[in-house]
C-alpha cells in the first residue's frame, strides 16, 4: 500500500474521532425518547433516552455509526454523562410541568465502558440527580448482558453503589449474551429487557417464541420485571401479552422522538394508540 493510501485511510478513521471529541462542547448531541408502556393497560410508564448526532455538515449520524468510536475511544464516558444529565434534567422538567408525568420513569442506556469501576459511572449519576433536582426513584439505567459478565466482581460492585443510590437496573438486549440464571441471580437487577431480534419472530418462529417464554419465565423466578423491545404489531403485543410479559415499546406507539414532541397528549393517548 503506498504512504498516500495509508495517509488517507489514517484521516478517514481520525475524522469522526475528532469530529466527535468536540460534539458535546459543540452542543450537537440530542436525546430522542422513546414510550414505554404497561402491557396491562397499555398507558406509558416511562420513557427510554436515546442518542442522536446532529453533524454540523453531515447531518443527523446513526448511534451506530458513533458509538463503537465513542466506545473504543473512551469519549463514551463524557458522552454517557452527558447523556445522564440532560435525560434527567428533561425527566425533572416533565414532572414539574405535567402532573400526568410525576412517576413517569426515566431510562438511560450505559456501555460496558461506562461500568468500568474507573469511568466514574455512579459519580456521573450522583451528578444528573443532584443538579436535575430529581427523584432518584425515577431514574433507571440499562446494562447489556457483556457488561455484567466480562467482569463480573466489578460489574457488581458497580451495580451495588447504583443500588444504593436507589436507582433501577435493567440488563439490556437480554437473551443475546448467553447468560444463565446463576450469571444473573448474583446481580441486585430489577428488569430483563427482551431483545427485538427475538420479539420480531413471534408469530413466525417457534425458536424465538420459545426464547421469550424462558426470558419471561426466568425473570418471573427472580422476582424481576421483563421489557420486551421492538414492539411493532398486534400480534407481537397479543403474544407478549399472554406470556405475561410486564412492559413494551416499539414503533407500534411511537419511535424515538424529541421532547418537545412528546408531551400530556402523547401520555394520555398512548393506551388509545395501542388499541387500533
Amino acid at each position: 500500500m503506498a504512504d498516500d493510501e495509508r495517509n488517507s485511510g489514517a484521516a478517514a478513521e481520525a475524522s469522526p474521532l475528532s469530529d466527535l471529541a468536540t460534539a458535546v462542547p459543540d452542543g450537537q448531541l440530542r436525546l430522542a425518547y422513546q414510550p414505554i408502556l404497561s402491557l396491562d393497560t397499555l398507558q406509558v410508564v416511562g420513557v427510554e433516552a436515546l442518542i442522536r448526532w446532529q453533524h454540523p455538515a453531515r447531518g443527523l449520524v446513526p448511534p451506530a455509526e458513533f458509538i463503537p468510536v465513542a466506545e473504543h475511544s473512551g469519549l463514551i464516558v463524557d458522552i454517557g454523562a452527558w447523556v445522564l444529565l440532560e435525560a434527567c434534567r428533561q425527566a425533572a422538567a416533565w414532572a414539574e410541568l405535567n402532573p400526568g408525568a410525576h412517576e413517569l420513569h426515566m431510562s438511560v442506556n450505559v456501555s460496558a465502558r461506562q461500568m468500568a469501576p474507573a469511568s466514574g459511572l455512579v459519580e456521573a449519576v450522583q451528578n444528573a440527580l443532584t443538579q436535575s433536582g430529581l427523584d432518584p426513584s425515577m431514574l433507571g439505567v440499562e446494562v447489556t448482558e457483556s457488561a455484567l459478565t466480562n467482569d463480573p466482581e466489578a460489574a457488581l460492585r458497580v451495580v451495588n453503589e447504583l443500588k444504593e443510590l436507589n436507582i433501577q437496573v435493567a440488563v439490556d438486549d437480554f437473551g443475546t449474551g448467553g447468560s444463565t440464571w446463576d450469571d444473573l441471580s448474583r446481580f441486585p437487577v430489577d428488569a430483563l429487557k427482551i431483545d427485538r431480534s427475538f420479539v420480531s419472530g413471534l408469530g413466525g418462529s417457534d425458536d424465538d417464541a420459545m426464547v421469550v417464554r424462558s426470558i419471561i419465565d426466568l425473570a418471573k423466578d427472580l422476582g424481576i420485571l421483563t421489557i420486551a423491545e421492538g414492539i411493532e404489531t398486534r400480534g407481537q403485543l397479543a403474544a407478549l401479552q399472554g406470556y405475561g410479559c410486564g412492559y413494551g415499546q416499539g414503533y407500534l406507539w411511537s419511535p424515538g422522538r424529541p421532547a418537545a414532541d412528546l408531551g400530556p397528549t402523547l401520555f394520555q393517548s398512548a393506551a388509545d394508540s395501542g388499541r387500533r
